[in-house]
């Protein structure tokens, strides 16, 4: 069996974070970088092919904010949210109040807190509809998310649920730095006034999808997945360059061998949305899954240079029992953590009954210190610790695709179905996405 190459991983690395730079969903970048995937792919001999499906695209030309404390009007940096608008450009000036997002729902009524001022939202993933419902029906000038999970000095950059705004509709939202906002409080700040040049607008995004099909078409489909689209701001070396370049890397090695099962490889468009490429494609072919899938392996930030080895996602324990054997066959190990985690690509497929997985290396308890950043550049990641894992998915993947049986049940563990269902139709609006 061919073994993944460093060299390649840091060739297609350097392609698209230094030749593409920022892929944010639905502009030039991620078409670049679909291109770039689906070139990959046919050079290896897969059969190749996109689809393409409809998005809001994150395009801001100007952003400004400004926080008032000490008897003066202090710049600070910010970032909005994908899917929320801009102001064309003028300023939007109101009190600025502090919202305990966490417990803050626990208020009976929001309107008389939050009616045309500025809140500052402790948290920035509201992941509940009826409370997003509630914020947005309070009728706030604009909210300012602080993202809790990472203490740093930058802004970062996040989106609002596609579904959420379907449904509820959506005000300004801006991303700022938790350090700034600690500043404002100890400061008593308590106004606030920006302007954003830009905003959403209609787009399209594409799944660039690469077959290696197998002798035996009733012996079902093995998916690998990974997203080509970063925040904004961010060249996203980490997050997902190391996915896209380890989905290039594991077909050049798995193409030549023989195999069974149909082994399909995914490279998804607008994941930073919430997984819209991957749940797009789950809706459009979900009666062909129900019949031929048997599992999702999904990559997703997995090279960091520090850190360690996490798999999430929903799947029978005979399908993570396999998988630790395979991490030691290149020195790594790997940890299990079980519950239902909808914020990555495999979610989608969990939603439609396949067992999915993401592969993922966090490097601090929340995560990764630079998530959604723009220093997520290649000083974060490592070819050769990319290389270790990737050997054991291509191991794994060519003794599933080549396996008579599999040793596992392609289904999804009962116990969490329930949860399954209600975060598919919360988050992502479920089978109509709204």
């Amino acid at each position: 069996m061919p073994t993944i190459n460093p060299d390649e991983l840091l060739r297609h690395l350097r392609h698209l974070t230094e030749k593409i730079g920022v892929r944010l969903a639905g502009t030039a970048g991620e078409a670049a970088a679909a291109d770039y995937v689906a070139a990959e792919f046919e050079r290896v001999g897969a059969r190749v092919h996109r689809e393409m499906f409809p998005i809001n695209a994150r395009e801001v030309s100007e952003q400004q904010l400004q926080v008032f404390y000490d008897g003066a009007w202090h710049d600070a940096g910010c970032s909005l949210f994908a899917n929320t608008p801009g102001t064309f450009g003028a300023w939007i000036e109101a009190p600025l109040v502090f919202f305990e997002g966490p417990t803050g729902y626990q208020q009976a009524d929001l309107g008389p807190l939050l009616r045309e001022n500025i809140v500052l939202h402790l948290g920035c993933h509201i992941e509940s509809r009826e409370n997003y419902r509630r914020l947005v029906a309070a009728r706030p000038a604009g909210v300012l998310m602080v993202d809790v999970r990472y203490p740093g000095a930058t802004p970062l950059a996040d989106a609002i649920f596609p579904a959420y705004v379907a449904s509820c509709g959506a005000v300004p939202a801006l991303n700022v730095a938790y350090l700034d906002a600690w500043r404002w409080r100890e400061r008593g700040a308590n106004r606030a006034r920006f302007r954003v040049v830009g905003g959403p607008r209609p787009a399209e995004s594409a799944n660039i999808i690469a077959e290696l099909p197998g002798s035996d078409p009733a012996a079902g489909v093995l998916f690998l997945g990974g997203h080509h689209d970063t925040q904004a701001d961010s060249v996203g070396a980490d997050d997902n360059g190391s996915a896209t370049a380890g989905l290039i890397e594991l077909a050049r090695v798995l193409a030549p061998l023989p195999r069974r099962r149909t082994i399909r490889l995914i490279s998804f468009g607008a994941e930073e949305q919430l997984s819209v490429g991957s749940a797009a494609y789950v809706r459009r072919h979900r009666a062909a899954l129900a019949r031929e899938a048997r599992c999702m392996f999904n990559l997703d930030s997995f090279g960091s240079l520090l850190g360690w080895n996490v798999l999430y996602g929903s799947a029978p324990t005979e399908l993570d029992a396999l998988l630790p054997a395979y991490f030691q066959r290149f020195g790594q190990q790997v940890r299990r953590e079980h519950g239902v985690l909808p914020y990555a690509d495999h979610f989608p497929f969990v939603a439609a009954g396949v067992p999915g997985l993401t592969l993922m290396r966090p490097n601090c308890a929340a995560g990764r210190f630079f998530h959604h950043r723009p220093d997520d550049d290649l000083t974060r990641v490592s070819p050769a610790v990319m290389a270790a894992s990737l050997g054991a998915v291509a191991d794994f993947t060519a003794d599933m695709a080549a396996a008579d049986t599999l040793p596992f049940a392609a289904e999804v563990p009962l116990e969490e179905c329930v949860a399954v269902a209600g975060c598919w139709e919360d988050l992502f609006g479920g089978w109509s996405g709204r």
